[in-house]
């Protein structure tokens, strides 16, 4: 019966998303200093979300495994500075808070998922 929530699989995505997310903007903050270096960021949820599920189906119609959700590293762009390094501390604090608020969302979503699933249920002791 809920062995294939598919609410609770997306929560987790978002969430293991958000984290990844976290944890290049972390990168991208220790890198500001470093001459050259590209500033880094996954590509949207929603984008590799809607990759994700038109690869599993098309797994599915040519009958092979299902592929796994894996968001691509994109480069952010943005202004290099004289020593090439593209690091925008006031951006990457943006996409810190964004990246959060996405963990929390997911997270959100999950907790609720469970407790509609406890109350639908019932008190059965």
């Amino acid at each position: 019966m809920f062995t294939d929530l598919k609410i609770l699989h997306t929560a987790s995505l978002l969430a293991r998303h958000s984290v990844q997310r976290h944890s290049l903007v972390a990168e991208n903050i220790a890198n500001a200093d470093t001459p050259g270096y590209k500033a880094k960021d996954l590509e949207p949820f929603a984008e590799a979300f809607a990759k994700s599920e038109r690869a599993q189906m098309d797994a599915r119609a040519s009958g092979f495994a299902q592929q796994a959700f894996h968001a691509q590293k994109i480069e952010t762009g943005g202004i290099a500075s004289p020593d090439g390094n593209t690091v925008s501390l006031e951006d990457q604090m943006t996409r810190s808070t964004a990246s959060v608020r996405d963990h929390e969302t997911a997270l959100t979503v999950y907790s609720k998922a469970l407790a509609m699933m406890r109350a639908t249920l019932g008190n059965r002791g």
